[in-house]
Parts: structure tokens; C-alpha cells; sequence
């Protein structure tokens, strides 16, 4: 930290009067905004690989002389493990599409954006890539069998076989070498891939798409960029306006590649079946593995997407992967419980102890657990035995007795200014659980007049979980 302000120092002949820590990414390297007084700012980094640094100031700087939209490296430290970069500021292309995202229905406004990031594309991969020295590439120089066996393991093992879905590793195998041969037989031009090329990697100034992130970047198929934001799993494209999208990357690549219509669409294909394999792999690393839920809520839509690409060519070329992606696609649908949308997600669950208490797979830690068993039981008289917390004859008997009523106000007296700090500081879940002995009936009414009474309150998601009577619902 104190190497970032001298840093800034050092560039801007001011001190730092602030230095803020900004929402991590997917990766491990750290980011700062820090200020000065009068206004004047810059993006702070702090890297964990000093060959990841090295490459991306490399190319940075290389952008930068073609004179292309990436943020410019003002200071770097002796070690080069810190820098500073240019502040683009806080408008993601991911933000600033967001309401399209969430609905599916994309503006004209949002449209036009996404075409003017697929149409600034080429211009990335081809100018970009004329005279870089792609040896600094990290972690290598460019896209090669290793790296597809790579990324189809990284699937397999990842993701795969943590989801218990049963498979022929030797035909899987098998599969996975000729997607490889056909993967770098295909008839794609190459030039600078970015690996990771997605809305959160685009930033939005004065209209215009700049683009940051590169630094896994290394010499590939251009078609593999292409694929990873078309085919984004979040976003989610209607099939119109993915067509509207390549049509205008490939009017935007015709002055630097001669490309065939129907052989380039027909190799986009074989990269988005590719490289959905490995976005999976690398759900399944977050999300599983290192315990960030929101990258599971993408899972079915990656799915989704596969499937709407296999073809009885596939299912004849790759037989075992085809029958392992028709597994995983019925055994995940989407349902209301998928939201990434950016805002706060309120997750209420209702239990029964005799299950144990439910966990958070957003990996936040669980939030808060009330106990319901002091409250009046309905479930100890016959008449109620077979109704459950949400049937009129049990929320009559419960809302007589009044406890649970007292209970859920105090419940919300201590909850909602959480719900506050936590929209002021922007964070994205929380988990509220409420059990009783059986799960059915008093933990049921709980969770779902407190869920409806978040909902009413708060401009935030609100997904009510009902585990022993197997009810889920997002309610707003």
C-alpha cells in the first residue's frame, strides 16, 4: 500500500489523499483507486506473479503505441510487482448492460454498445498483436495443444467430476483428443486472443469501450474472443442479437483477414463448445472448490448455451463429451435461484434442525440462524400435521397465538439495518435461516412472512428457501 501512494506521489508531485480497495475480481491480484485532493486519480495494483505483471505492462505498453484503447502505465515500482494505471473509472460494459442482462430484453442503447465492443475487437487482435513480443506472454506465448488439453482437464477435474455425473474417463479421453486436432486444424486467423474477453473487462469512457485485464492474453485463434463474449454465460444473448454481434465483428475484421462467412461461423462453434468447457472448469474452481456461490448461478446458463450448439455432427465426433453435457444439462436447470445481477442477494431458508443448518454456498459465512423452537407448535396437534407454514389453517392458528409475530418484528430489528450496511457497502449476498423441529410449520411461516416483508422493504433479490417441504421462490 504505502508503495502505491509513493507511486502517485511520485507521478502526480501530490499525495494519495485517499486510497480505496475495490471489488476483487476473479483473479488474485489487488486494485486501488487512489486520489489526490484536488481530484486527479489513478488505478493502484498490486500483482502476485511478477511474470503475470511483466506481461501485461509489456503489452500495455505495446497497446498504448498503436495508440489503442487500453489504460496507460504511469509509474511502476523497482520490482515491477505494483503500479499505477490510468483511472478509466467505475462504468463497466457488464454494469451499463445490466437491466438487459437481468431481463433478457436488450435496449437499443445497450445494443449499441455491445456492437461497438465486438466491432473494437479486430482492431485489439490484429494491430495489436502486429509486432508484440508474444515470449512475454505469461503463462504462454500462444495457443497450443498443452494449452487445449489444459483447459479440457481443467474442465474434467474442476468441475466435472465433483458434479458426481458418471462418465467413461477413456472415451472422455478419446473425445478430447480430436476436439484438440480440430481445435488447431480449424480455419481461423490468428493474431492477440485475450483470453478473457467479457463485459467486466470493458470499460465505458465518454461511450467508447476500453479494455483492460489482458494479461493472460497470448497469440491464438481470434474466434476464441469472439466466443468467450458472445457466448458469455451471464449475459445470456437472445439468438438475434448474437447474430447482430458476430455480424459485426466479422464486418469489423474484413479489412484485416479475409474470412469465409459459413467456415467462420462453422469454427465459432467449435470454440464456444471449447471454450464453455473451460469457463465450467473454471465455475467449478470458484464455485465449488474455493466457495464463491455467484459463479455456480452462472453454471446452467453455460450449459444452456452448449446445448443450443450440438449437433448430430457432434454427437457422432464426440460422442462421450456430448453425452456428459446432456447429463449435466438435466441435472441443473434454471430456476429462480440464478441471480447475478449486482445487487444484494437476500437468501431466507426455512429448516429443520433434525437436518442440521443449512449451508452458504456463496461463501460468506452463514449470516444468521434463528431458532424457532420456543414459538407456539402447530405440528403437535392433528389437524396440522399435514398442512405445512404456508396453508391458511396453520398461519390462522400461529398469527392467534401472536408469539410469532412479536418474534418476526424483533427478527427484523436486528436484520434490516444489517441489510442497510450491506447495501452501503456493496456487498452481494445474505443468508437468513430460520428452523424448527420438524421444518414445516413455524420456520416455514417465518421465512416466508420475513422474506415478503425484505421484499416490501428493500430494492434487493429476494429468493425464499422452504428445504423440508422443498419449495423455492424468488419473490422479487
Amino acid at each position: 500500500m504505502e508503495t502505491l501512494k509513493a507511486l502517485f506521489r511520485d507521478y502526480f508531485g501530490a499525495e494519495a489523499a485517499s486510497c480505496e480497495k475495490l471489488a476483487a475480481s476473479g483473479g488474485y491480484r489487488t486494485y486501488f483507486r487512489l486520489k489526490a485532493a484536488d481530484g486527479r486519480s489513478a488505478i493502484g495494483t498490486i500483482g502476485t506473479v511478477a511474470e503475470e505483471n511483466r506481461a501485461f505492462l509489456t503489452i500495455a505498453r505495446h497497446f498504448a503505441s498503436k495508440e489503442l484503447n487500453v489504460p496507460r502505465v504511469l509509474k511502476v515500482s523497482e520490482d515491477g510487482m505494483k503500479y499505477l494505471q490510468a483511472d478509466l473509472g467505475d462504468v463497466s460494459l457488464y454494469s451499463a448492460i445490466a437491466e438487459g442482462r437481468k431481463t433478457g430484453d436488450y435496449s437499443a442503447a445497450e445494443r449499441d454498445l455491445l456492437e461497438k465492443t465486438v466491432a473494437y475487437l479486430p482492431k485489439l487482435q490484429f494491430e495489436g498483436g502486429e509486432g508484440l513480443d508474444f515470449s512475454v506472454c505469461y503463462p504462454q506465448s500462444s495457443f497450443d495443444r498443452r494449452n487445449i488439453l489444459f483447459d479440457l482437464n481443467y474442465f474434467k477435474y474442476d468441475y466435472l467430476k465433483l458434479t458426481g455425473v458418471p462418465f467413461d474417463e477413456i472415451a472422455l479421453q478419446d473425445d478430447f483428443e480430436r476436439l484438440a486436432d480440430d481445435l488447431l486444424a480449424a480455419d481461423c486467423p490468428a493474431g492477440f486472443m485475450y483470453r478473457d474477453f467479457q463485459g467486466r473487462n470493458v470499460m465505458l469512457c465518454d461511450g467508447q469501450p476500453w479494455f483492460i485485464d489482458f494479461q493472460g492474453g497470448r497469440r491464438g485463434p481470434v474466434c476464441y474472443d469472439l466466443a468467450s463474449f458472445v457466448w458469455q454465460a451471464s449475459a445470456h444473448y437472445p439468438a438475434a442479437l448474437r447474430e447482430d454481434l458476430v455480424n459485426a465483428y466479422v464486418k469489423a475484421a474484413r479489412p484485416y483477414a479475409d474470412l469465409d462467412n459459413d467456415t467462420f461461423r462453422a469454427t465459432l462453434r467449435l470454440f464456444v463448445l471449447f471454450r464453455t468447457l473451460q469457463v465450467l472448469g473454471a465455475y467449478g474452481f470458484r464455485g465449488y472448490i474455493e466457495k464463491k456461490g455467484y459463479f455456480i448461478a452462472s453454471v446452467p446458463y453455460a450449459l444452456a448455451n452448449v446445448a443450443s450448439i450440438i449437433d448430430d455432427g457432434y454427437r457422432a465426433r464426440y460422442p462421450q463429451l456430448c453425452g456428459v453435457l446432456d447429463a449435466l444439462s438435466q441435472s441443473v436447470r434454471l430456476d429462480e435461484s440464478s441471480v447475478e445481477d449486482g445487487r444484494l442477494t437476500v437468501e431466507v431458508t426455512s429448516f429443520s434442525f433434525r437436518q442440521g443448518v443449512p449451508a452458504d454456498k456463496s461463501g460468506n459465512g452463514g449470516g444468521y440462524v434463528f431458532d424457532c423452537r420456543s414459538l407456539a407448535n402447530p405440528g403437535r396437534y392433528e389437524p396440522y400435521k399435514k398442512f405445512n407454514g404456508l396453508d391458511a389453517n396453520v398461519i390462522e392458528f400461529l398469527e392467534k397465538d401472536g408469539g410469532i409475530l412479536v418474534f418476526l418484528e424483533q427478527v427484523k430489528t436486528l436484520v434490516f439495518p444489517h441489510i442497510d450496511k450491506f447495501i452501503e457497502r456493496g456487498f452481494t449476498h445474505m443468508m437468513v435461516s430460520f428452523g424448527c423441529t420438524g421444518g414445516q410449520h413455524r420456520s416455514v411461516y417465518s421465512a416466508q412472512h420475513f422474506a415478503e416483508a425484505v421484499a416490501a422493504a428493500y430494492d434487493v433479490n429476494v429468493i425464499v428457501r422452504h428445504t423440508a417441504i422443498n419449495v423455492t421462490k424468488r419473490l422479487k
